[in-house]
């Protein structure tokens, strides 16, 4: 059996958290003769919990045969100086207990390292070269073009040169660079790192993996985590929109659109969430009257599949703004959706776009209440039978995310970094 590490700041277990991509991976990799460790921070990002080191520097533990490694990190809140010490602690703690892990456990094969922060994929490389094996990068955003596109730290400042000098190090030095957006690749090429443009990068190394949903336990958790509500199997046309109710997801747009549309009586727009914008938009909706708005609240995530089944429309409300959306989309969501076997709204219009591909859904060109109003009622109004093969494209094109088709897109970058 060859072994494979994934380092991954924020990586979790089903029974630690939702950010299950590279469980999902160590499962389909374990078919293919691969033992996959996935090394993560003991501070969880998700839920703010910890996992007990009982003092150690690490915990390794195995859930369904997985081996997970949590490493000792510095607790934090926000996004403040406490984050980056915390970042620091893992990227540090790799280094540190790398060596007498695989003594006890095994050398590895091949080493990724995974963003959300660079610093993890740079320590990927550094360990890879401890062992003297292939590293791959993966990036699954973009850093520090997400920090230039927030307004943060402009990119020809001091610190943003710093930042893409290291992003450009890190992939030069990479065996191989894994991608979660088609389009990210289009990234090297604007920055001149490629071959082509005098760069050292050959996008030959360059591979697209993205984001998806392990169809299995989507499809036996919407038969079987049923969520008991009349509004869920009314006559009605539902809007649903699930997530977060933050500022950043713009859920005013929702409540603008709703009040467009209020003089159609069977349409109703579900939301499913919690937040810090929760109360003032009830407030809202309960002031000017939005009969046709719903706010359900926070719902545990093993009932989203059978909502999502329940929809008319589900609604992708993103903010054009502060995100570059050209590159494409790796939201979890998005396939979610798919997976759904609905039509999809977008309030944004993407590149590399998988709702066109697809045909399973619409985008806005431009996101006003009254664009999505008229898109909605698109879908209303459509044909039976279009509104059926729309809803057929989102479930088949969900088959090409399934985890197990992902993981063999990664299996064959492993076996091409590892040549075997």
């Amino acid at each position: 059996m060859r072994r494979f590490w994934i380092f991954n700041h924020y990586a979790t277990t089903p029974k630690t958290g939702p950010l299950l991509r590279h469980y999902y991976f160590a499962e389909y990799l374990k078919e293919k003769n691969i033992e996959t460790t996935v090394f993560a921070a003991n501070e969880l990002h998700q839920t703010g919990d910890t996992v007990d080191t009982h003092g150690k520097p690490y915990l390794r533990t195995e859930e369904e045969g997985v081996p997970f490694v949590f490493v000792k990190t510095s607790k934090y809140q926000g996004n403040g100086i406490s984050r980056v010490k915390n970042m620091l602690s893992f990227f540090f703690g790799l280094l540190r207990i790398s060596k007498g892990y695989a003594k006890k456990h095994g050398r590895p094969d091949v080493i990724m390292g995974s963003s959300a922060h660079p610093l993890t994929s740079i320590a990927g490389i550094l360990v890879a070269r401890r062992f003297r094996v292939p590293a791959i990068v993966e990036v699954r955003d973009l850093w520090p073009e997400a920090i230039f596109s927030f307004g943060k730290v402009k990119m020809n400042s001091i610190p943003g040169r710093i930042l893409s000098a290291g992003e450009k190090w890190m992939y030069v030095h990479a065996d191989a660079i894994v991608f979660t957006k088609e389009g990210d690749v289009d990234h090297i090429r604007e920055m001149g790192w490629d071959t082509a443009h005098g760069g050292k990068i050959d996008l030959k190394k360059c591979y697209y993996v993205n984001n998806g949903v392990k169809l299995s336990d989507y499809y036996q958790s919407m038969e079987k985590d049923v969520l008991e509500d009349p509004e869920l199997t009314d006559d009605s046309f539902r809007v649903i929109y699930t997530g977060t109710i933050r500022p950043v997801n713009n859920v005013d747009n929702l409540l603008d659109t709703a009040k467009l549309l209020k003089k159609y009586k069977d349409i109703r727009f579900l939301i499913f969430g919690g937040g810090s914008e929760l109360s003032r938009l009830q407030k809202r909706a309960e002031e000017e009257k939005l009969e046709n708005v719903v706010f359900k609240g926070f719902v545990e995530k093993k009932y989203i599949p059978y909502i999502l089944s329940r929809s008319s429309v589900n609604i992708l409300n993103y903010s054009q703004s502060r995100y570059n959306w050209s590159r494409g989309n790796s939201s979890n969501k998005l396939f979610e959706y798919m997976a759904s076997g609905k039509p999809i709204i977008s309030t944004v219009k993407m590149g590399y776009c998988i709702l066109e591909k697809y045909q399973c859904g619409l985008s806005l060109e431009e996101c006003t209440p009254e664009a999505l109003a008229e898109m909605i009622l698109k879908i209303h109004d459509m044909p039976e039978d279009t509104y059926a093969q729309m809803a057929e494209n989102a479930q088949e094109g969900a088959k090409d995310f399934d985890f197990s088709v992902l993981t063999e897109r990664l299996y064959k970058v492993i076996k091409r970094v590892g040549k075997g």
